[in-house]
């Protein structure tokens, strides 16, 4: 069976400024603390200017265990990152980036992943959804949690 290719967006408002939210989504090796439910531990291997290359556990979002992912991107300070991840399930090209609005900050994230292992290829539409709905709820909600209400002692100072 052939790979399979779907992408993934969304777009979220946070009341925080664009510096904030850059703060947390680059510290890598904290993505743990702030987002247990995504990461279960990141290492940066290397960081040269804005070029980084990090190995992570991430925890799959369809309750399957962990799996390794390398990520190799660019920091584009303040607007965020883009990325190429792969892992043994999938290769993603994935892009966090930021733009001022008025009611704060707005993410927009996509990610196009190309499953390669045939098993999943056969359920890429629940993947797809399921993926983009485990996202907004462990990373967007949360990040609106730390933010909007200044009440988790993980935010950075």
């Amino acid at each position: 069976m052939k790979s399979k290719s779907v992408h993934l967006e969304s777009h979220c408002a946070i009341k925080a400024s664009r510096e904030e939210i850059y703060k947390i989504m680059t510290d890598f090796e904290k993505l743990p603390e702030y987002f247990p439910s995504v990461a279960k531990s990141v290492k940066i291997i290397s960081r040269i200017g804005n070029d980084f290359v990090v190995e992570a556990k991430t925890k799959a979002f369809l309750g399957s265990g962990e799996f390794a992912v390398r990520m190799e991107g660019r920091l584009q300070p303040p607007k965020g990152f883009v990325s190429t991840n792969t892992s043994a399930i999938c290769i993603e090209h994935e892009s966090f980036l930021m733009e001022e609005v008025p009611e704060g900050t707005m993410i927009n994230y996509t990610n196009d992943v190309e499953i390669k292992n045939p098993f999943f290829c056969a359920f890429s539409f629940l993947i797809t959804f399921a993926a983009l709905r485990y996202w907004q709820r462990a990373v967007f909600n949360k990040l609106k949690l730390m933010l909007e209400n200044k009440t988790d002692p993980a935010i950075p100072a």
